[in-house]
């Protein structure tokens, strides 16, 4: 609640500023106190109509109809710089304050009938052809702004406008891996929702606007960790079900290594994931540690492909959900070896077929390895009978014991990524019994998630520092995996995504490059088409 919290206060402070300011428009001051109604009253001290304020019921909307208000009032007391708006805006109550305790600062009348009274003169003296009252009234103009303010103001307020939107509604994001593919591809720049699974009010409050972690070219982050305001999310528009896209917050993304080409997780540097000459920068000391808070950690778009309640379990590749065979989305991705006659490849139509480099490697052995759909693969086959295309054994070949989570090789040391779980997703409200065994399962979630203190000491559970065997779960969790499943890093990683980390749902494409790469050409066929169906 901190977030409403915080406009609470910023709502007490204008209404007392405004308790203040009112009898110098000839107001009685107890009116700058009721809710709502100094809103009306506002609005006609600056030239509006009462219904004016009605506006200010509406989310969003309401902000940029009080930066107005806050402007208007101060020019109504004849400030009319580009700075005084600034000021009014920013601090609107001390500035309040400011004009009611001046003795000189005098109400001058509402500023919006000014003008237009200013303008109509203007106009008549134009039509008249009276030149020297026209000049004299251009040039004791109040109203007047030069070219370089205009455009100031239309840039502030464009800025304004799109960090909001961007904050609260929605924002445009471009698929940098292959990790959904052939469902979602590199270089598809899709709208994302943030309405749908819940508007959530922003933590970190001082940040550079319309970036999100990273200021570019500078190699700094965007934004200040302090100060922050606490974890909250409106009423969502529909639940999140299995088989949903989703956008949410990287959940290990909160100790992460920044690269140019890719950010690693301090988890990953103690997985022994990260190669090694990247794993080297670290351990000299030449790569620091980057902290973020929740929202400002790096995005991800992945597939629901279970929810809280839930079993997971995958068996030769197949995914399980409750003990069922779960519905595989239609292009789906794995790896396979594929041996040419005489190791001659015939790449010309790979493109066409959406086959793309980052698609083809060699293992250690020297084998090519293709990740393939169905489609693809038959497509492969069909340009020679003599082509072999075998299913590749990605999860015997990279997967050592302890590599996918929970990263606990003592307890789930056969788990890999095409024979994994099963695995129980938390869900809110359910109490489960916890001990030794399988409290890696659960440990980032109780004390990383939902903050609390989690001690293991001599085999013994300690919770916020009492001994336990249960623990009753405050959010829901989902599990996440990419369609190319062996080119995916996903939940079979780095476990749950927890239902505050969700960002919102993919709605469409609304451009696509082809391999990401202007050069490559543009995929025509992608452009306006709907992401929450692939």
């Amino acid at each position: 609640m901190g977030f409403f919290l915080f406009l609470l206060i910023g709502y007490l402070l204008v209404s007392v500023s405004l308790y203040f300011l009112f009898p110098k428009a000839g107001v009685p001051g107890w009116k700058g106190l009721v809710p709502g109604y100094n809103y009306v009253i506002w609005a006609q001290l600056v030239g509006r109509k009462p219904t004016h304020a009605l506006f200010m019921l509406f989310p969003i909307v309401n902000i940029f109809i009080h930066a107005g208000l806050c402007i208007d009032m101060v020019r109504s007391f004849r400030h009319y710089t580009f700075w005084a708006s600034v000021l009014a805006v920013l601090f609107t109550p001390f500035y309040f304050l400011y004009l009611a305790f001046t003795p000189k600062e005098q109400y001058d009348g509402p500023t919006l009938l000014r003008e237009r009274e200013y303008r109509e003169r203007l106009k008549a003296a134009q039509d008249a052809k009276n030149t020297r009252q026209l000049n004299k009234l251009q040039a004791e103009n109040p109203y007047k702004k030069g070219p370089l303010r205009e455009w100031a103001e239309a840039i502030i307020f464009a800025v304004f406008a799109a960090a909001f939107i961007r904050m609260f509604l929605i924002e445009a994001y471009v698929i940098p891996t292959s990790s959904m593919e052939d469902s979602l591809l590199v270089g598809d720049f899709l709208f994302v929702s943030k309405a749908h699974y819940g508007i959530r009010t922003p933590q970190t409050i001082a940040m550079v606007p319309l970036l999100h972690n990273r200021i570019p070219g500078l190699n700094t982050e965007s934004y200040l960790e302090k100060p922050k305001l606490d974890y909250y999310r409106l009423p969502a528009l529909e639940t999140i079900d299995r088989n949903d896209l989703i956008v949410f917050n990287y959940p290990e993304g909160d100790s992460v290594y920044v690269f140019p080409e890719r950010t690693w997780s301090i988890y990953d540097f103690r997985r022994g994931s990260i190669p090694t000459a990247y794993a080297a920068m670290i351990q000299s000391g030449r790569n620091k540690l980057v902290t973020r808070p929740m929202d400002k950690m790096d995005h991800y778009i992945k597939r629901c492909v279970a929810v809280g309640g839930d079993s997971v379990e995958i068996r030769n590749r197949q995914l399980y959900i409750n003990g069922k065979s779960a519905q595989n989305p239609s292009k789906l991705e794995f790896a396979y070896q594929v041996v040419f006659p005489d190791n001659n490849i015939n790449t010309r139509n790979f493109a066409d077929w959406g086959i793309s480099a980052e698609d083809r490697f060699r293992d250690g052995e020297g084998n090519n390895i293709f990740i393939l759909t169905e489609e693809q693969k038959r497509k492969i086959q069909g340009m020679d009978a003599r082509i072999l295309v075998s299913a590749y054994e990605m999860g015997k070949r990279y997967d050592r014991p302890g590599r996918v989570f929970p990263n606990d090789a003592a307890h789930f040391p056969a788990w890999n990524v095409d024979n994994y779980g099963p695995i129980w997703i938390p869900k809110k409200g359910t109490t489960i019994q916890i001990d030794t065994a399988n409290i890696a399962l659960y440990q980032r979630v109780i004390d990383v998630y939902e903050e609390n203190e989690l001690k293991i000491e001599n085999g013994r559970i300690f919770i916020n520092g009492r001994e336990t065997n249960q623990y009753t779960f405050r959010q829901n969790y989902y599990w996440a995996m990419g369609d190319n499943r062996h080119n995916s890093e996903d939940s079979r990683i780095w476990g749950y995504v927890p239902e505050r980390n969700m960002v919102g749902k993919p709605l469409f494409i609304w451009f696509s490059l082809k391999e990401g790469k202007l050069s490559n050409g543009i995929n025509w066929n992608r452009i306006f088409s709907s992401a929450a169906k692939k």
